[in-house]
């Protein structure tokens, strides 16, 4: 059977499982009389868990390697004599036919793979069907092991908060121990480029071209600083002459000037940028954005200005980002007490006045951890800088020069054909390592100042 017929199956037991329990706790609640410790759908529930989470936990671990089994089982056989020496040949047949026993090809270019198709198909036959009674027998063990503990006495809530509180802690570990491989893998990569690159030519070397790498001083064009400018320029300049200002001035509209019904309709439009998928803005920015910057550059006289320029990418950006900076300012403005804006306005200041020297003051902590969040997202974006930023590392002030950022170059480093242990292509991961570290920090400051800010007026 396939994953999906199996799943049903589990869950169709579940449900035949929960049903026959909680009809045996209302027969013994009925019958006895007596006072019970759970009520009918807790001990359901116990019993449908002990019929389901087993089965599912088999299947999860059976789905990561079944695909192992049946391929050993396909060179078991006597056709698979024919086959060559383990390699790229071996798998690409291997691979062929396992696409044609599966109905995902109609077609090989080895004749090989035909001839191993149908033992393919065998194989993951008789896998499933051993899948099938292994699901069947931990079901039906499992539930009869809950079912025949269903007693007036026993305490099948508390056993099934334990489970839940289970499953919420394995969830949490997945999380957190998805992040410490992460870092782990940032970590040991790097490492190796820096036992190759020494750290201080790549952070604090100002030419950067991975293309041509003299192997006896590899730093020498492995320096980073032209990166970190770029994406600074790009990221925290010029989007953030964008965000800042239009997010700040629509928050200060939605809280202070807007009516109710203009707020309802105006708030969800601007946290509708948020969602846009990023690779709509590249587009954007790459057709549209940049084709304009370099039009209005040539009429104020700048005839070499760059159809890739920081301009374009940084223009686009800013406007991504706004929904960030305006959310996290109109909380903060929401934030501040009724009493000190009403005190500003009778002692006869304007409501402007009350704006710019009560409001901004007061919500200035909740904004300014909001506009660090921001530049920790603009910094990290990759599809803008990859379709609209330039290839070139270039130190450079001029908004319509070419300019690189740390996410484009890492695009550039892992496409292609290089070796993977190469110090070209490891700087990607060195350069991963830095954004990281910059990220985390930003991160870290604008949640230290939101939380100073929550602390003062919650």
């Amino acid at each position: 059977m396939s994953g999906v017929i199996l799943l049903i199956l589990i869950l169709g037991l579940g449900l035949i499982a929960w049903a026959a329990a909680r009809m045996r706790a209302l027969s013994f609640r009925r019958r006895t009389g007596m006072r019970v410790s759970a009520l009918p759908h807790h001990h359901g529930w116990y019993v449908a868990l002990w019929t389901a989470i087993p089965p599912l936990l088999f299947l999860t671990v059976w789905a990561a390697t079944s695909p192992a089994l049946v391929t050993d089982m396909v060179v078991a056989t006597p056709a698979a004599l024919q086959l060559p020496a383990p390699g790229f040949e071996r798998a690409a047949i291997l691979s062929e036919a396992r696409a044609l026993a599966t109905g995902r090809a109609y077609g090989a270019f080895h004749p090989l793979s035909r001839v191993l198709a149908p033992a393919y198909e065998a194989a993951q036959t008789r896998i499933d069907w051993i899948a099938t009674a292994i699901v069947l027998m931990l079901a039906l063990v499992g539930g009869a092991h809950a079912y025949l503990r269903v007693r007036p006495d026993f305490a099948a809530r508390t056993r099934i908060e334990r489970v839940i509180l289970g499953l919420l802690l394995g969830a949490s570990l997945i999380a957190i121990l998805t992040t410490a491989g992460i870092v782990a893998s940032l970590l040991y990569e790097a490492g190796r480029f820096f036992s190759v690159v020494p750290i201080s030519d790549f952070l604090f070397g100002t030419h950067w071209s991975p293309q041509v790498i003299d192997p006896r001083d590899p730093g020498a064009s492995l320096g980073a600083v032209p990166l970190f400018w770029g994406t600074f320029f790009i990221g925290a300049v010029i989007a953030m002459a964008v965000a800042i200002p239009f997010g700040l001035l629509s928050a200060i509209y939605l809280t202070q000037y807007a009516a109710p019904r203009a707020r309802r309709i105006m708030k969800p439009v601007i946290e509708v940028l948020a969602g846009i998928p990023t690779v709509v803005y590249g587009y954007f920015a790459a057709l549209t954005v940049a084709p304009a910057v370099r039009r209005f550059a040539v009429a104020i006289g700048i005839d070499w200005a760059s159809s890739e320029s920081a301009l374009a990418a940084g223009l686009v950006m800013g406007v991504m980002i706004i929904p960030f900076v305006s959310s996290m300012a109109d909380d903060s403005l929401a934030a501040v007490p009724s009493a000190m804006r009403d005190g500003s306005l009778a002692m006869g200041a304007t409501p402007s006045e009350t704006i710019t020297r009560v409001m901004l003051p007061a919500a200035l902590p909740g904004v300014v951890g909001g506009v660090l969040l921001a530049v920790s997202r603009a910094i990290g974006e990759t599809m803008i800088v990859v379709m609209a930023a330039s290839g070139v590392a270039t130190l450079t002030a001029n908004p319509f020069a070419s300019t690189t950022t740390v996410t484009r170059q890492i695009v550039d480093l892992l496409t292609g054909e290089g070796a993977f242990d190469s110090p070209k292509t490891l700087a990607a991961f060195a350069l991963g390592l830095t954004l990281f570290v910059i990220t985390l920090l930003l991160n870290i400051v604008a949640l230290t100042v939101v939380k100073r800010y929550r602390e003062t007026y919650e």
